[in-house]
């Protein structure tokens, strides 16, 4: 027997699919890198063990900890195997427009879960604020994916080369949404060095300002959206907005239609971003692109299972 150290080192390295049948005819593939396979169903597994690994290499965790995080539900995820795992406890602070689903799944994991309302960046009552602030009360240790430098890097680090190697050294395009922009920056800035004619895509709900920060040829406009988990009115601290070539502004209509499509035509199951991101791929091929389009397929679709967009296709 070789068993696995633990179910953390099965983070990563998750495959690169052809997504065949809604690609059919065109002139080069669309490839989805599944990072709903990882270990807690997201892409946020990866950045969860990096951001603790750093604190524990820096000696800023005590055993028994607490950590706290202000998440839409997919790196709470990875932070409570990472804290199951190492004996931390784990506080996760929510926006109110999240899924029940990823609520329910955090507690079962043993996470505390503070529901916050809705609110701007600029308000206190944000729920990146209200994790901050937390944090300083508390005493708990704020592990901050917004800002964090083990985030971008990890992905410069592990995803992106792992696009590269699997892609055969060929790149024509890499399209994600932002959710803390660590994905799209440091796999941006990877292919930017090893693959430079690789085209960085960004793909962004209708009502996110991120499309216009990187072209102002898009609206100005700061308005609500069902799609958890990416856009947003200010860009992160961790994204850097130089990497990226071009956005695709995607609806939700278009989004939950083609997640759904991907789970009925490609046998992949997988959350709403990922149809966001499907659609914008889609959009870059038909624009002309030079080699395989990869799209990263943020999570997993048993976080959505309750959401009306869902209820009404199933």
């Amino acid at each position: 027997m070789n068993p696995t150290p633990s179910i953390l080192d099965r983070i990563g390295n998750t495959p690169l699919v052809p997504i065949a049948r809604i690609g059919a005819g065109l002139p080069v593939p669309i490839l989805g890198k599944c990072e709903f396979l990882n270990p807690g169903g997201s892409v946020k597994d990866r950045i969860a063990r990096a951001i603790v690994d750093d604190a524990e290499q820096r000696g800023l965790l005590q055993p028994g900890a607490t950590l706290v995080e202000a998440t839409a539900g997919n790196t709470g995820v990875g932070l409570a195997l990472v804290a199951a795992i190492r004996g931390y406890r784990l506080a996760c602070v929510m926006p109110a427009k999240m899924s029940a689903d990823k609520r329910s799944a955090l507690v079962a994991l043993g996470a505390e879960v503070i529901v916050v309302d809705n609110a701007p960046l600029s308000s206190p009552t944000n729920f990146r604020n209200v994790a901050r602030r937390l944090a300083a009360e508390r005493g708990w240790f704020l592990t901050d994916q917004f800002a964090h430098p083990a985030n971008p890097r990890i992905h410069e680090q592990t995803t992106g080369p792992e696009i590269l190697a699997q892609c055969g050294g060929k790149v024509g395009a890499f399209v994600s949404g932002v959710g803390t922009g660590g994905t799209i920056t440091g796999v941006g800035r990877f292919l930017k060095t090893h693959c430079p004619t690789a085209k960085i895509i960004l793909a962004d709900p209708v009502g996110s300002r991120l499309a216009h920060l990187v072209n102002a040829i898009h609206p100005d406009v700061d308005a609500g959206y069902q799609v958890e988990g990416i856009g947003g009115s200010e860009p992160p601290a961790v994204l850097d907005l130089s990497v990226i070539d071009a956005a695709e502004r995607v609806t939700d209509e278009e989004s939950f239609t083609m997640t759904c499509r991907l789970m009925r035509e490609e046998g992949l199951l997988v959350g709403g971003s990922s149809g966001t991101a499907v659609v914008a791929a889609l959009r870059t091929v038909a624009r002309g692109c030079d080699g395989p389009v990869v799209v990263v397929l943020a999570d997993s679709w048993d976080r959505y299972l309750s959401r009306p967009w869902m209820q009404q296709r199933i």
